[in-house]
């Protein structure tokens, strides 16, 4: 991230995104909803804002405690510290706060693998299986405070580990399984972890993503690691265990018992390590506490979506990341909602495997990414349309900006124009959800993620931290703490300090670019870094995209810069067409016209190429570190493990060639 003072404000870019088009709620939507009008909204806001004790009080008396806090919020900035004095237990309040309620039977997690076999964990097997691990994980030597690494697939046995972790008190760090061995021994290096938890192999569009002997090449460059548990996810896999050291998931829970008494810990001990990169340099481990992000995933999941008793609720990001954390387990969970798990690639075997997916279940409420849903537009709507999904009544966008056409698609084809979308704006530092409509109440505008959560004060600020005009690009910050911001940078404060709160003291600096329009509706436009310097103006890569996929043969695109002697950067657009498109010379002129006309001439790419796809992560974020690199030289350099399809890397770089 760049200084303050090595950027601008975004000022002088004209916004492609249309204010006027406005989306009100459905009033039989609204009837239902849990937060019922916009008085009441802004009611519960002020308070948020102005009696925080009271308010975030009032939510965390929702739940279990061993023993009250005696103080709800202390904000000395940098650090925050929430309902000081309190013991409380994540896992418990996910899990055993529902057994003498009806949700006890009720399904907890309904798992599909990607070979279409499915599982169903009720709260009552969810309970066991947590008890029966969080034992295993005490027989191996875990104790309170020990950090344990958690490297697996999207399987029931990830959410089942990471609850044990919470449930004795040890830290979890869950890597992505898409990450190299060589990143895995960044992490657990870093986090001085004890124990790694793995599986065999994974499935991913058919194929065995091996995960064990990644875990094997990995310990050879660590120290810490005195256990590995591996569950095993194919039958009779031919993979290596090192005697006194592996011990096979299946095997070590024969040999422990089913009830577990939930470990008392502080509202601050720490709950979980997330890193958020890892392709150079040492990794970032996020650290996150106890209650201040339990009350917070608790609260936005029940407003945000709208949650109900009968809901089948499917967030499809990877428990890798921290939208899998929040709203596949802890949120849900600390609801008693059900939520979908699914192993696999959204196009396997055939682009249809969402919508099948919806349709079998009958899922009401869907969150997902708009990459994907930009590939969603590519594959085409004859895949939609071989499936019902009349269930639907909610949809949710989360990851990055949303561009109004992928929006507007969205809210047709998926939601058929009855779902309100949910874009919702938030980070891994930030835990759970910052900026968002609140369905049945919040008039949406496609590519807003319109109005602050509770208790969240964002504010659009120039280089010097004044507010800038209605309308105005600038730099998003957030005053004041909330209950699930990050503590600090594991093992790091001083990286902690500098990179969220160097730039404007006191307020958290997000990284991210936006505009606050005349409604007081916030446009994030991307990553302050994500900005293109041509003959001096400051362009939002953000913008140029949203440009180029408003013209109507565009499915996606991503730009970046090269290195330019005159004008110092060039524009450079990757462009994937709708399927039924051909490229041109012709086609790459319309299009640099189409962005002169939407934004102005300054912004008009000096080079388009043409793909049949982009490289993406398997959370669906275009990795655009890997386009400026075969945009300027042509070759890759760097770490891909996070990186998707390889093919799409090859084929950019046969284009190349």
């Amino acid at each position: 991230m760049k200084n303050s003072s090595q950027t601008q404000s975004q000022e002088n870019i004209t916004s492609v995104m249309d204010e006027k088009r406005v989306f009100h709620p459905d009033k039989e939507f609204t009837k239902s909803a849990n937060i019922k009008s916009m008085a009441l909204y802004k009611k519960m806001y002020k308070e948020s804002i102005l009696n925080p004790e009271k308010f975030w009080g009032e939510v965390a008396g929702e739940f279990h405690w061993f023993k009250y806090w005696t103080k709800v919020k202390q904000w000395n900035p940098p650090h925050a510290k929430w309902y000081i004095g309190g013991k409380t237990n994540l896992s418990y309040n996910c899990l055993d706060r529902h057994l003498n309620t009806w949700r006890r039977n009720k399904a907890a997690i309904i798992w599909e693998g990607e070979p279409g076999e499915t599982r169903i964990l009720t709260y009552q097997v969810m309970f066991r299986e947590v008890c029966k691990f969080a034992n295993v994980l005490k027989q191996l030597g875990v104790t309170k405070g020990d950090r344990v690494a958690v490297y697996m697939g999207m399987v029931p046995e990830l959410a089942i580990a990471i609850l044990a972790c919470a449930r004795v008190g040890a830290v979890h760090t869950v890597v992505f399984g898409g990450f190299s061995a060589e990143a895995l021994k960044d992490r657990i290096n870093d986090a001085q972890a004890k124990l790694v938890i793995t599986q065999d192999a994974a499935l991913r569009r058919g194929n065995l993503v091996y995960l064990k002997p990644a875990v094997d090449k990995a310990l050879e460059g660590t120290s810490t690691v005195e256990n590995v548990v591996v569950y095993r996810r194919i039958p009779d896999s031919n993979i290596s265990m090192s005697p006194g050291r592996d011990h096979w998931w299946h095997e070590i829970m024969q040999s422990v018992n089913d009830q577990n008494e939930a470990t008392q810990v502080d509202s601050e001990h720490p709950l979980f390590i997330l890193y958020t990169s890892g392709t150079t340099g040492k990794p970032k481990g996020i650290l996150h506490t106890t209650a201040g992000y339990m009350v917070n995933a608790y609260l936005t999941t029940k407003t945000v979506f709208d949650l109900k008793d009968e809901d089948i609720f499917w967030c499809t990001a990877d428990i890798g990341w921290v939208t899998g954390h929040t709203y596949v387990v802890y949120g849900p969970m600390l609801n008693g909602a059900t939520s979908v798990m699914y192993e696999g690639a959204p196009n396997h075997p055939e682009p249809d495997r969402y919508w099948r997916i919806i349709d079998k279940y009958k899922i009401n409420i869907f969150y997902t990414a708009p990459t994907a849903i930009r590939a969603f537009i590519r594959w085409g709507e004859q895949w939609v349309l071989k499936h019902n999904l009349s269930s639907l009544r909610l949809l949710g966008t989360v990851g990055e900006p949303i561009n109004p056409e992928a929006w507007m698609w969205y809210h047709k084809i998926i939601g058929k124009s009855k779902c309100p979308i949910v874009d919702t704006w938030w980070q891994t530092e930030t835990g759970s959800i910052m900026i968002s409509p609140l369905p049945g109440i919040t008039p949406t505008k496609p590519g807003s993620c319109t109005l602050p959560m509770f208790g969240v004060l964002p504010e659009v600020v120039d280089r010097k931290g004044k507010p800038v005009p209605a309308g105005s690009g600038g730099f998003l910050i957030i005053k004041d703490t909330w209950p699930s911001m990050l503590r600090t940078i594991y093992g790091d404060n001083q990286r902690f300090k500098k990179q969220y709160f160097g730039d404007y003291k006191g307020y958290y600096f997000t990284g991210d670019g936006a505009r606050k329009d005349s409604d007081g509706y916030f446009w994030v436009m991307g990553r302050v870094d994500d900005v293109i310097n041509v003959a001096g103006h400051r362009l939002g890569t953000a913008e140029i995209e949203s440009a180029l996929v408003s013209h109507r043969d565009v499915a996606e695109a991503a730009v970046v810069a090269r290195p330019d002697e005159i004008k110092g950067s060039a524009i450079v657009a990757f462009v994937t067409l709708e399927n039924t498109k051909i490229p041109s010379l012709l086609l790459k002129e319309e299009l640099r016209n189409h962005v002169a006309q939407e934004i102005g001439h300054i912004a008009k790419p000096d080079e388009i190429r043409f793909s049949e796809g982009l490289p993406k992560t398997r959370s669906g974020k275009i990795m655009r570190r890997l386009l400026r690199e075969i945009a300027t030289s042509g070759t890759v350099v760097g770490d891909t493990t996070t990186l998707e399809d390889f093919s799409v890397l090859e084929k950019l770089r046969s284009d190349e060639e």
